[in-house]
This record gives structure tokens, C-alpha cells and sequence, in this order.
């Protein structure tokens, strides 16, 4: 049972809807059948540590699934959201505003200047990862629309671009699309690494669809040689290679973009990206290249909250230090902390099979269900998710301290013990 929340005093007649919960079931009784959650209640957060409504502490291995790159309740963010709020929050996309262009002029030259896809040129600002997907995949189309027929998407098994209708055709997961089908039509699913399944790219692709790092799906990496095979496939048949960056790009792995590792033969012409921009505020974007948008005319697409001042501003703020290297120095620092931690696990614990990924998106591979670890990590202060098949994710903010990770890796061991017995 959760502690009563205490009373707190409204300034208006809102007061008199204020409700006091003291167990899960008060708290979902008006809230939609979407998530099974724990027993806690999260009341605050500071860097790498949050606490319940009962004053326990956590450290935070989930980032709020890697959105929270730069750690809960940053201050120098929280005086950005301060000053612009005070200043303007809103306008619409009828007008221009100061800061949208800024951090779409940002993203731009911060993506050309690190040696990632150096055809990018536009941004489309939006809300989310998935709003972000479904531009990309509504783009790739109208680049394709004067060729009658070419209107296929080709996507990877063990993807995840989110749960909008296009999204959710993209996302190969019968437990994510089978209780609202059908789908989307003309969505195909070829296998990351495999060199023959490319052959399912023909005349009637438009668009092709993947992550250089598979988060959802089990932490699986493309290897350079798939991604620039895709990419001679994709120009071959004049398809449009979108890479959905939104949980492995932004400094995850170390580089601003994940798929930096493939080489300039395995750049894309879309790259979607949400989360870790505006570390838990609300903002996404779909950049393009100039051919792309040449496709593109007014009308085509439209957004009411995206590009607004306010989440312009954050994530304008967020990429200057998220693409810093200081950022990219702890990634690979406490990243190989983490493996060399792990490997020492593989010989101690049977259940522990192996780790993979990059940077600061890790899985740890287990030969059993993770579900027990997953519980006695949260009792013992560490907050963990899982992906794919028996998969433990690590996907801490990306200026956790060499102290924190190392104080929630000694938690995790431990509930990997106790797991056992």
C-alpha cells in the first residue's frame, strides 16, 4: 500500500477536485487500461536519482527510457523552461517564432559538422518519436508519389517506431499490432543483418525504415556492412532510407548519431529523433535532406504544439549540451565501466549470458526471464527495464556519475545473486 499523498492547498476552485490515493487501485480508477506499473509513486528527481512518495531513493538506470539524458530536474533546463514560459509558450505554426528555426538551423549543422548524414537540411518539428515516424513515412511516400506503385514500406523485424497507426504498420510485434488491425497496408518486414532479405527492397519501395540499434527489440545492432548494403539498396531502386535514431541517436552511443559508425556510405536521407531532445519535455523532429523536401509542399503536413517556442528552446539548449565532450567522453567511459563489470558477471553467474550495444544503450543477455531482477533491483534502489527476450537495458542518463554507476551496478549484482537462491 502506498502512503496517503499529502493534502496540498490550490489558490482556485480546482482545489475541490483534489484527490488523496492511497493504493494503486485509487489511483487508476480514472485512468486508462494501458500499463502495468509497480507500487510506487515518483515525487521527485535530481541527476541520476529519483524518490517515491514515501521518501525512498532510486537510482535511475531507465532515464524515463532514455529520455532523461541529462538527468531528472536539471537546473539549467528548469531556468530555460522558467525564463521562455514567462516569455511565450505558444503561438501555432501560423506564425514564426523565434527559437524553432534556431534549433532546426542546430540540428542541421551540429548533424553535418559531426560526420553523420551529410545531405541533411530540414526539420520537421513535432511532438514525439512517433509523430516524428510518421512524417518520415508520409514524406517518403510523396517523394515517391509521381511513380505509380511505388508506395511500399520496407521495415525490420524486432523494430519499434510507435504506436500511431503508420508507426504501429512499421513496428514487427503481433502483441503491439494484432488487437488493432488490419494495419496500414503495403508494410513489409525484412531481418536487420541479413544481407538476402534486401532483396525484398524492389521498384515498388518507397521508404525503408530502421534503427541502427534496435532498443525495444533486444538491443541488436546493425553492423556497418548491413547498413551500407542497405543504403546501396535503397539508391539503387530509389528508395528513401529513414533512420529512426529516436532512443540510440542524440549521444547515446557516444556519437551524436548512431548510425556515425557506419561510415558516410551508410548515411540515410531521413533521420527521425525525439526523447532525449528535450529531456522529458515534449519534442521531436524528422530532419531531410533538400531532395526530400523538394517533394514536400504547403499543406502536406501540419502540426499544432510542434516547433512552439517553449520546446524549441529546451531541446535548442539540450543538443548544445548533449553534443559536447564532456557528454561524449562519460558515455564511453561509464559504458565500458558497465561491460567490464558485466564480463565479470558472465563467469560468476550462469544466467548471464553476454552484453551488447553501444555507448550508453546496453543489454544485458540473460538465459532466463529477468522479471525477479527486475523486482529486487527496485526493493533494493535501482530502477532497470527489460526489451526484447530475456533482456535486461541499461540506458542510464547520459552524465551519470562513475559513483552512481557504480553504486547501481553493486545493486544490480546483488539482485542477480538473490535471484538465484
Amino acid at each position: 500500500m502506498l502512503n496517503a499523498v499529502k493534502q496540498v492547498k490550490f489558490s482556485n476552485t480546482a482545489s475541490k477536485h483534489f484527490v488523496r490515493f492511497a493504493s494503486t487501485a485509487e489511483i487508476e480508477k480514472h485512468m486508462a487500461t494501458t500499463y502495468t506499473r509497480p507500487e510506487m509513486t515518483l515525487v521527485k528527481g535530481r541527476g541520476s536519482r529519483l524518490w517515491d512518495s514515501e521518501g525512498k531513493e532510486y537510482i535511475d538506470f531507465t532515464a524515463g527510457i532514455a529520455v532523461t539524458a541529462l538527468g531528472h530536474s536539471d537546473p539549467q533546463i528548469a531556468d530555460v523552461m522558467n525564463e521562455q514560459s514567462r516569455k511565450l509558450v505558444h503561438s501555432s505554426n501560423l506564425y514564426h517564432n523565434e527559437w524553432a528555426p534556431k534549433l532546426s538551423a542546430a540540428l542541421v549543422n551540429a548533424t553535418i559538422d559531426s560526420g553523420a548524414m551529410q545531405s541533411a537540411a530540414k526539420v520537421f518539428l513535432c511532438n514525439s518519436g512517433t509523430e516524428a515516424n510518421e512524417a518520415a513515412i508520409k514524406f517518403a511516400r510523396k517523394a515517391c508519389v509521381s511513380t505509380p506503385g511505388k508506395s511500399e514500406i520496407i521495415a525490420f523485424k524486432g523494430g519499434f517506431h510507435g504506436r500511431t497507426y503508420g508507426a504501429l504498420s512499421a513496428t514487427c510485434n503481433p502483441k503491439y499490432q494484432a488487437p488493432f488491425g488490419p494495419m496500414v497496408p503495403n508494410f513489409s518486414y525484412a531481418s536487420i543483418n541479413d544481407e538476402k532479405s534486401l532483396s525484398m527492397i524492389t521498384e515498388k519501395t518507397c521508404g525503408v525504415i530502421i534503427e541502427p540499434i534496435q532498443g525495444e527489440g533486444g538491443v541488436n545492432a546493425c553492423t556497418p556492412e548491413f547498413l551500407k548494403s542497405l543504403r546501396a539498396k535503397c539508391t539503387e531502386m530509389g528508395a528513401v532510407l529513414i533512420y529512426d535514431e529516436i532512443q540510440c541517436g542524440l549521444g547515446r552511443t557516444g556519437d551524436l548519431w548512431a548510425h556515425t559508425f557506419a561510415g558516410k556510405a551508410a548515411q540515410p536521407d531521413i533521420i527521425t529523433m525525439a526523447k532525449a531532445l528535450g529531456n522529458g519535455f515534449p519534442v521531436g523532429a524528422t530532419m531531410v535532406s533538400e531532395k526530400i523536401n523538394d517533394a514536400l509542399k504547403v499543406g502536406d503536413h501540419g502540426t499544432t504544439y510542434g516547433g512552439n517556442p517553449l520546446a524549441s528552446r529546451i531541446g535548442l539548449h539540450v543538443l548544445e549540451r548533449i553534443n559536447s565532450p564532456f557528454i561524449r567522453n562519460n558515455v564511453m567511459a561509464r559504458s565500458e565501466q558497465i561491460k567490464k563489470r558485466v564480463a565479470n558477471w558472465e563467469k560468476k553467474y550462469s544466467i548471464v549470458s553476454g552484453i551488447r550495444g553501444r555507448g550508453l544503450l546496453l543489454g544485458i543477455q540473460l538465459t532466463d526471464s529477468p522479471a525477479k531482477i527486475v523486482e529486487l533491483a527496485r526493493t533494493h534502489g535501482l530502477l532497470v527495464i527489460t526489451c526484447g527476450t530475456n533482456t535486461l537495458r541499461l540506458v542510464p542518463p547520459l552524465n551519470i556519475t562513475e559513483e552512481d554507476c557504480n553504486a547501481g551496478l553493486d545493486i544490480l549484482e546483488r539482485a542477480i545473486d538473490f535471484s538465484l537462491d
